[in-house]
């Protein structure tokens, strides 16, 4: 594997200061701090089902609520992801996968085009999940396939617990990413009749 598929980001404006290290070859670690419990949880899933080591610190204007950390954080994602998988050479592109979390079932289909897209199926029932508000999950989802280029549908097939619903949409991303970001050794350059993956 290349282990110089990873990247850093920073972001820092009046409402937020974050610092995002990504490795797409890792092992899965993770450590991440956002003030924002349910978020952390679900970024801790995320390396741990996709191998990527993410190392996160952020602070943010949680007085006001949620949504300017949940966003740059998500963008800062995206930018990595987008950074340290450079051209795209060699690719498998799309990835696919359907996790169940108990009675809760969600398909995540997605394309590392280089352009965004995002269907967005999930129907959470609870307003709040601890500390993170139910529309910053559409908005997470949103941001980073903004800036990461990807076109993803997050489809629910069913499911009546929230916590159980967004679990199990971060680790369907999760492993969906690993396949999409993962080598094929018999792919030269970008997997694309045009060519190029932008």
């Amino acid at each position: 594997m290349d282990q110089a598929r990873r990247a850093e980001q920073s972001r820092t404006t009046t409402e937020t200061d974050i610092r995002l290290t990504l490795v797409l070859d890792g092992s899965g670690q993770a450590a991440i701090d956002s003030g924002i419990g349910f978020l952390d949880h679900m970024l801790h899933l995320l390396a741990v089902h996709s191998r990527m080591d993410i190392q996160l610190q952020a602070s943010g204007d949680l007085e006001v609520d949620e949504h300017h950390s949940v966003e740059d954080i998500a963008i800062c994602l995206g930018r990595c992801l987008r950074e340290a998988l450079g051209d795209k050479a060699g690719i498998r592109r799309y990835g696919e996968a359907t996790i169940p979390m108990d009675e809760a079932l969600v398909r995540v289909v997605l394309d590392i085009s280089g352009r965004s897209s995002l269907f967005y199926g999930l129907e959470v029932p609870n307003e709040r999940l601890g500390n993170l508000g139910r529309e910053s999950v559409g908005e997470f989802f949103a941001a980073l396939c903004r800036e990461a280029g990807i076109n993803m549908h997050i489809d629910q097939i069913r499911g009546s617990n929230s916590h159980h619903i967004v679990e199990a949409a971060f680790k369907a991303l999760a492993r969906a990413l690993r396949t999409a970001v993962s080598i094929d050794p018999t792919v030269q350059g970008a997997w694309s009749s045009k060519g190029n993956l932008d």
